[in-house]
């Protein structure tokens, strides 16, 4: 207070001590107020991790700094290591191995008589699996002129199509290079060292570019057989990241099926963006996401991914206490279980009987849960009021119930979108190890690339021969 907000105090009233006393305590205790709500801000951020949070656990803080995170899953009581009845994997004996040395015996343990010009017979065998020396092997194409006896006219034979230089490196070379560079994340140093380690053949920097390039330009119509066959199917899962491209953030689009990846880099993350990529809009099929702004505003069907709000519960009942945050939980969960057990036995849905009182035990959770989270009170400074988190979430689920069931109406529709997030994994293992890109070019290159390195592995294909088929002019793919 100032000196003269004091003195009108004190020639205010007939007891301008108290009085003053009065209004400083007052005033103290707002400023405490203020004090405490802001710690209790910074504690919550700092008490949010990947368990709690849709923060990724490359972000959590090494465990010896923290509390380790309460894991979502629920115990099996099932023993570690391989269960009874598990398709195994021991390497067992070949019948006929590429190579076998014998080793016989010349003289007798016991005696030591001369045993050199006695027969011998097998007695047990153990084999060795090992990698033959590597090296690269060179093809030489010659064309042969023939004159013809006729005429006299010298005709020369061509070239097969692919064989364009005096000297260059075949499908499986370049295959190799963009399985390193691409699927194994490796930077153009590291990849020419290996190449180089394994099979004593030095490679520029400059063919390592060129090969990603015409790997880009020769899976194009690739890209659009899977782009087209996305739209074809019927649930889609999106989801973004954010992308260090030229120095500054930008953002990799993901749209992905159990068999199919398509990723895309924009400058942007919303509408712009997406329209960009060209799935979602007009999409006939169930787009299954988080609950940003941008996916909900295009029309169709949607399912919101229930990992997401399971973390965002795991984050009020730890906040807050409220019983109704975990029970919510374990509705969604036991919900999960139900449906799954419909698919193992080809029930074409849940019973009405079964998502009805599903839904009225929903209805009921989120009537505590608004009870437990009223909305704040006005500030008397205008705008929009600061929520709680508790209160944010009952909105959602209120305002989303259709979205946030979506897998209870129709079991075919996945729980959460953890498939979206898994084929967004790698891409940020990519600027853990590189930093990001330093060209715009090179992030297309590399998610169309990669787009097709995911889609291979999903659809159980040998990546480095579907990778030798792309340099062959036939790449090896299942739209």
């Amino acid at each position: 207070m100032t000196r003269e907000e004091i003195l009108a105090i004190y020639e205010a009233g007939p007891d301008p001590v108290v009085t003053l006393v009065q209004s400083l305590i007052a005033e103290f205790q707002a400023q405490v107020q203020v004090v405490n709500e802001r710690v209790r801000e910074l504690e919550l951020r700092l008490a949010k991790d990947s368990h709690n949070s849709h923060k990724p656990p490359s972000s959590d803080e090494p465990t010896f700094r923290r509390q380790p995170p309460k894991s979502l899953r629920k115990p099996s009581g099932k023993k570690p290591g391989g269960q009874s009845g598990h398709t195994g994997c021991t390497r067992l004996q070949v019948e006929k191995p590429d190579d076998v040395h014998p080793h016989v015996p010349d003289s007798c343990a016991q005696c030591g008589d001369d045993l050199r010009g006695v027969d011998s017979r097998p007695a047990q065998r153990r084999q060795v699996v090992d990698l033959p020396p590597l090296a690269l092997r060179v093809e030489e194409h010659c064309v042969h002129d023939k004159r013809c006896p006729g005429c006299g006219h010298t005709t020369r034979a061509a070239f097969p199509e692919g064989v364009n230089g005096p000297v260059q490196y075949g499908p499986r070379v370049q295959a190799l290079a963009v399985y390193l560079q691409v699927h194994q994340l490796l930077p153009y140093d590291r990849t020419a060292e290996l190449i180089r380690d394994l099979f004593g053949e030095t490679i520029s920097e400059g063919t390592l570019t060129r090969t990603l390039k015409r790997a880009h330009a020769l899976l194009e119509p690739v890209e659009q057989q899977i782009h087209a066959a996305l739209r074809q199917s019927p649930s889609v899962h999106f989801d973004e990241t954010g992308l260090r491209i030229v120095s500054k953030r930008q953002w990799v689009h993901s749209a992905g099926t159990p068999m199919l990846t398509l990723y895309r880099a924009h400058a942007k993350r919303g509408r712009e963006a997406i329209d960009a990529m060209g799935v979602l809009p007009g999409y006939e099929g169930v787009s299954i996401h988080d609950a940003y702004t941008s996916y909900l505003s295009y029309s169709g069907r949607h399912a919101l991914c229930n990992a997401h709000l399971l973390r965002d519960l795991v984050a009020v009942e730890e906040e807050t206490k409220a019983a109704w945050a975990p029970r919510m939980s374990e509705l969604l969960l036991e919900i999960k279980a139900a449906a799954t057990l419909a698919r193992a036995s080809d029930a074409g849905q849940l019973e009405p009987v079964q998502t009805e009182a599903f839904r009225a035990r929903y209805d009921a959770l989120l009537c505590e849960g608004e009870a437990a989270h009223p909305p704040s009170p006005p500030t008397g400074r205008g705008g929009r009021r600061k929520q709680s988190q508790g209160y944010n979430l009952v909105r959602r689920l209120r305002k989303h119930a259709g979205l946030v069931l979506a897998f209870m109406y129709d079991i075919a529709i996945p729980f959460d979108n953890n498939l979206a997030e898994r084929d967004l994994r790698m891409l940020k293992t990519k600027q853990k190890i590189s930093g990001g890109f330093r060209s715009q070019e090179g992030a297309e290159i590399f998610c169309r690339v990669r787009s097709y390195i995911s889609t291979v592995r999903k659809q159980g294909l040998s990546l480095m021969e579907a990778l030798r088929s792309v340099f062959s002019g036939t790449p090896m793919l299942a739209c």
